[in-house]
């Protein structure tokens, strides 16, 4: 099945568009949307196709911040019909709790994990579509929309501790600067927010109880929009885990608020199993890990699960018949 997302995904594409002087037309048609599809927010349309859009509408306009200049200008109200509910939340912790409830309502492709460590936290998020697609645009785009989401919340002096990228740093980083008020750091092990725990908890001045109970109501009676199969929620949970040494079935069925052999089960009639999901997932990281040259192999191997770098070396091996000193001499 096709990832689908709102179209909201894309707001402010034109203006970013516009102001950098990209004639977008020719690029949509490559993708198979058009300015006509998108008036409608919450018309979906195809993850993979809003990827490809962002990376060529950056390379067009020698734009590599195109991503996140779409997010300066996002407000809670591009959220759609669950906006009411996260504006009212009574805590930042209680808004990201929302966004993970009903991300089927919000953008399927959203995976979030929020781990806690002591008086830090730490926001992890991917954007997972079927291709495995890497998308620089896209993943800044989506930490850009998590911060003013933040502010949104806490206010406007909200600073996180940091904000993290797996991908290397642009030349200027002027824009990130502007949007993130805090050090932005690349090359790192994952794609999030770092931020104080406390900060999780601190009151939402603007938070109504009685409109927050209003808008669960009303978010509650709304249909699905298709929802996701079980092998996606798996494929985003296993994308966040894999880096973190936790992607066993025990833990991703945890997070999925089910046991074992139910996951098992509705694998298997998704026509998959666990194991080959991993496997998937660890193929589409490494490519990824691999082109980053920040990455040094002993740490790529860790990201993906092996303690020792012989046996990563002879899975890459394996799957790609050459050593990974070869395939990175070769392909960068």
């Amino acid at each position: 099945m096709t990832t689908q997302i709102r179209a909201a995904a894309l707001t402010n594409y034109f203006e970013v568009a516009a102001h950098l002087r990209l004639n977008p037309q020719p690029l949509l048609r490559k993708v198979g949307l058009s300015r006509a599809r998108l008036a409608d927010p919450e018309q979906r349309i195809p993850l993979d196709a809003v990827i490809e859009l962002l990376e060529a509408s950056a390379k067009a306009s020698r734009c590599p911040t195109f991503g996140l200049r779409m997010a300066e200008s996002r407000q809670l109200s591009n959220f759609g019909v669950v906006s009411l509910l996260i504006s009212h939340q009574p805590t930042l912790r209680a808004a990201l709790l929302v966004i993970m409830r009903y991300r089927h309502l919000l953008n399927e492709s959203l995976a979030m994990y929020v781990e806690e460590a002591g008086k830090i936290v730490i926001i992890r998020e991917e954007l997972v579509g079927d291709k495995g697609l890497q998308s620089r645009q896209g993943i800044e785009l989506a930490l850009g929309v998590l911060s003013r989401m933040g502010s949104a919340v806490l206010g406007p002096h909200w600073r996180p501790i940091s904000v993290e990228f797996t991908h290397p740093a642009s030349a200027d980083l002027t824009v990130h600067r502007r949007v993130f008020y805090c050090p932005v750091h690349f090359g790192a092990e994952f794609n999030g927010i770092v931020c104080h725990a406390a900060d999780l908890d601190r009151p939402n001045p603007n938070a109504d109880p009685a409109m927050a109970r209003y808008a669960r109501q009303f978010v509650e009676s709304l249909p699905d929009a298709g929802g996701t199969s079980i092998t996606h929620e798996v494929r985003k949970a296993i994308y966040l885990m894999l880096p973190m040494g936790r992607a066993t079935i025990e833990q991703i069925a945890e997070g999925l608020g089910m046991n074992v052999r139910t996951l098992q089960r509705q694998l298997e009639a998704d026509g998959t199993v666990f194991s080959e999901l991993v496997h998937e997932v660890r193929r589409e990281l490494v490519v990824r890990y691999m082109a980053n040259p920040a990455y040094s192999l002993s740490r790529i191997s860790e990201l993906l699960g092996y303690s020792i770098p012989s046996s990563f070396t002879r899975w890459f091996s394996a799957q790609f018949g050459v050593a990974p000193q070869q395939w990175r001499a070769e392909n960068h």
